[in-house]
């Protein structure tokens, strides 16, 4: 289930490896320069040269030297670590402090140290007295400071590496993944724990990003959010029983569970879909954070919806479908209220995308659903006084009207009644009909003439007979003229509503002829 970032520590062991070779080249260069490369043959000959008083004076200023750089080393990381911990979550103290790689290399300076001190005063009264000095203390003394020397510089490349943003959230995602895994009868509750707070934690990173403005850091962790549910759908199956029936003292502490009523509740466990339903509840409030100031993240945002989506569609995770469609009708609402055309828009093509895999994997039932909910919010749009969303509500069933011919032919009549009646929702509404739905019923008209399907062409030009005329001709000459398929200004789709196809445009005088005659021609 979990895939594993990628580690910092592979380029640090080359920079590592890169200075080793750098120290001996210089060392070579000096023993070149004083006749002496004879040692790199033997390298043990210069213990016969070695003065002991010497010997002992450089292991004791190596004790001072790798005790001065640990205290050194050991203030830089705890500020380092300290700024980025305020700055994000305070779990990455705890993460740092867990990492292996930072107990092995404190380990290698506290025990250099101790080693070059005990060395020293174990065999410095016989040095000074004369005596013999196998000189084994010294080898493993000076080796392990060189190493200390040697390790600083990608130790500390590896700690601004580790306590990068994106790998802190690759982190955290992936501790709460390896929590799901490990989860069994015996440390369910601990593990369930362990998931809640990474999730929390991601949605805080996602916060504190917007409040600093650090927008690629609150993509990356809304990334994360995505990813975890998608990746935690793929084995879900295997997880015991226990693992969706939280423990009450998790409910009552949870913000997400806390307010929830008992029924709302009740079925969300029935479904198995807790942890969907607390991550896409935390994507919904980090969505009606970003309205109006940070549209990208709010397009991210739906963009994960959708992709959570087709994991449970393709898993067939009714529970985590549930809770998809209601995360779409939640963001459209908010998009709506919030007067966002942009990001309504947007939530609307994925919306249709999300119902599009349905189609595609036999779910008609699910489609029609989502199509009811297309329905209602672009009339919520239309009474909001934002009339584009009805337009491009009718653009989309039309899209999913043409898919339904090839994926679910049996659904093309319940879901062209559905877009035949958008108009007369509008004259409810608005008192007036809207040019852009009839323009996108003509075009699905055109489409079913390409296709030799007269009886469904003929039920559009039926439901448009009492149309004004003057409104149907200027749809045709739009159509007609409108050869460009892609818009000519930044959008997020990049479609042109008015384009039809070579083949599809020829046949509009023949869908006008047969049934919305134009008085014009």
């Amino acid at each position: 289930m979990v895939q594993r970032m990628s580690s910092p520590v592979g380029p640090v062991l080359v920079f590592f490896v890169a200075l080793s070779l750098l120290a001996l080249l210089l060392f070579g260069v000096i023993l070149a320069a004083e006749g002496a490369l004879d040692l790199l043959l033997h390298p043990l000959a210069w213990l016969s040269r070695l003065h002991p008083g010497a010997a002992l004076d450089t292991l004791s200023n190596a004790a001072e030297v790798v005790a001065g750089v640990l205290a050194i080393a050991i203030t830089v990381v705890a500020i380092v670590v300290e700024l980025a911990a305020n700055r994000y979550t305070h779990r990455i103290t705890q993460l740092f402090v867990r990492e292996p790689l930072n107990i092995a290399v404190m380990t290698l300076f506290v025990i250099t140290t101790i080693q070059c001190l005990w060395v020293g005063a174990t065999f410095g009264g016989e040095l000074a007295a004369g005596g013999s000095w196998t000189y084994a203390g010294l080898v493993i003394s000076m080796g392990l400071v060189t190493l200390c020397l040697l390790v600083l510089l990608p130790y500390f490349a590896f700690v601004f590496s580790f306590l990068s943003p994106p790998n802190v959230i690759a982190r955290l995602r992936d501790s709460a993944l390896r929590a799901i895994e490990r989860a069994d009868g015996a440390r369910v509750d601990a593990c369930r724990e362990g998931v809640i707070e990474a999730v929390d934690e991601l949605e805080d990173v996602a916060r504190g990003a917007m409040a600093h403005g650090d927008r690629g850091i609150g993509m990356a962790a809304i990334d994360a959010l995505g990813s975890l549910i998608r990746r935690y759908s793929s084995g879900k199956h295997e997880l015991p029983a226990d693992w969706f029936v939280p423990s009450e003292s998790v409910i009552s502490k949870d913000p997400d569970f806390v307010s929830l009523a008992s029924s709302s509740l009740e079925r969300i466990l029935e479904q198995r879909s807790w942890l969907e339903y607390k991550v896409l509840r935390q994507l919904h409030g980090l969505f009606i954070r970003a309205l109006g100031e940070a549209r990208e993240l709010c397009d991210r945002i739906a963009l994960e919806v959708c992709r959570v989506g087709e994991t449970a569609l393709r898993g067939s995770d009714g529970g985590a479908i549930v809770q998809v469609i209601r995360a779409f009708n939640s963001l459209l609402r908010a998009a709506v209220n919030a007067s966002d055309l942009r990001s309504a828009y947007f939530i609307l093509d994925q919306y249709r995308s999300f119902a599009g895999i349905a189609q595609r994997v036999g779910r008609e039932e699910i489609v029609l659903e989502v199509v009811d909910h297309l329905v209602e919010y672009g009339q919520l749009g239309q009474e909001r006084g934002q009339p584009f969303l009805v337009e491009v509500v009718a653009y989309d069933l039309v899209q999913l009207l043409k898919q339904a011919v090839e994926y679910t032919p049996d659904s093309v009549d319940e879901l062209l009644g559905r877009l035949l009646a958008v108009d007369e929702l509008a004259v409810q509404v608005s008192g007036g009909k809207l040019r852009g739905v009839r323009r996108a019923q003509v075009q699905l008209g055109v489409f079913f003439l390409a296709r030799g399907d007269e009886e469904h062409a003929q039920l559009i030009r039926r439901d448009m007979a009492n149309e004004s005329q003057d409104l149907l001709a200027d749809i045709r000459r739009e159509l007609a003229l409108e050869t460009r398929a892609q818009y000519w200004e930044f959008t997020d789709r990049g479609e042109n509503f008015s384009y039809l196809r070579t083949e599809e445009r020829e046949l509009l005088d023949r869908f006008f002829a047969e049934g919305c005659r134009d008085e014009t021609s």
